[in-house]
């Protein structure tokens, strides 16, 4: 994309991590530094949306609205507060190529394009299907790392587990049972000689943080604390296996990233739709069953955030030489 012009770019969220870090990765692909618009309508606009009009403070002729111009070229939106913003900004701004990601919920969207997981099994003309989310992995980053790694890792033994803890969720419950049966994966992992490389998140429930941190005093177990650089992509880029818990759709499409084989580990409960992504996901990459099934075996890596920005590309380009 380099000899071509570089879109601007808006990434629309209510500021969600998990809502906005993939759009950026999306915007990087793009080749665009992104111009982050959140919003936060007020309770009374939150309830009645994607359907519902956005907030009367937030409409595109005030200062400061999240809606002011100048408008972009291309606006990636996720969530339900969003979508009702996605809506307002087409109808502001009709030449703007507006991206939906997930299902919107609403026919009243306003997206030119939809960009859905396949486990949500949303189809329609302007719906782009994809096994994974998007991301901000960079491939070329982790060959990069895997060649020059971070002195602290390169000392680590093999095999080399990255281990990426979520937490409570909406359809996840990580309980006493459940901590004490991934810890115990974990500690026989480590005793058997393998190095641990462990992130948590901010959803990880205190207990299991504590026992993250324990572990953390053994031999070649290192625990990201939350300070300084994020070293995930040290982390999978010198990854032999990953151990990543099921509660993100996120984190899993991260991991299948480094083409190493996955091990997921499930906490309590559960959803059909995940239980869906993680069947897909185990067509085209070696997913096993922590602690009791592992899986063994790489696979081309996963990624579709390049496929759904040439997508993004070739719809603006469309719409701009409709010839």
């Amino acid at each position: 994309m380099s000899d071509r012009p570089v879109p601007t770019v808006w990434v629309l969220t209510d500021g969600k991590a998990g809502d906005e870090q993939p759009l950026i990765g999306v915007a990087a692909a793009l080749g665009a530094e992104p111009e982050l618009r959140r919003v936060s309508p007020r309770p009374a606009f939150a309830f009645l949306m994607p359907g519902g009009p956005i907030d009367w403070k937030d409409r595109p002729s005030r200062p400061g609205s999240p809606l002011a111009p100048p408008f972009p070229d291309i606006c990636l939106a996720t969530g339900r507060r969003a979508i009702a913003y996605l809506r307002a900004l087409k109808k502001a701004s009709p030449e703007t190529l507006t991206v939906c990601f997930k299902d919107p919920r609403t026919q009243r969207h306003g997206a030119d394009l939809i960009v859905a997981q396949q486990h949500d099994r949303l189809f329609g003309k302007r719906v782009m299907n994809v096994i994974t989310a998007p991301n901000r992995i960079d491939l070329e980053r982790i060959a990069a790392l895997r060649d020059l790694p971070p002195a602290e890792l390169a000392a680590l033994p093999h095999p080399r587990l990255a281990v990426l803890i979520g937490g409570d969720s909406r359809h996840h419950r990580f309980t006493a049972d459940d901590i004490t049966r991934l810890m115990e994966g974990l500690e026989a992992r480590q005793a058997a000689g393998a190095a641990l490389m462990i992130t948590a998140s901010r959803r990880t429930p205190a207990a299991l943080k504590s026992a993250l941190e324990a572990l953390g005093r053994l031999p070649h177990v290192t625990v990201w604390n939350g300070t300084g650089d994020n070293p995930l992509l040290a982390y999978l880029a010198l990854a032999d296996e990953v151990i990543v818990t099921a509660d993100s759709t996120n984190m899993l499409g991260e991991a299948a990233s480094t083409g190493k084989p996955l091990q997921v580990f499930h906490p309590s409960g559960g959803h059909r739709k995940i239980d869906r992504f993680i069947a897909a996901l185990s067509e085209i990459a070696t997913v096993g069953r922590f602690p009791d099934a592992e899986a063994k075996g790489d696979y081309p890596p996963v990624n579709t955030t390049r496929e759904i920005a040439t997508a993004i590309r070739r719809a603006l380009e469309d719409r701009r030489n409709p010839a």
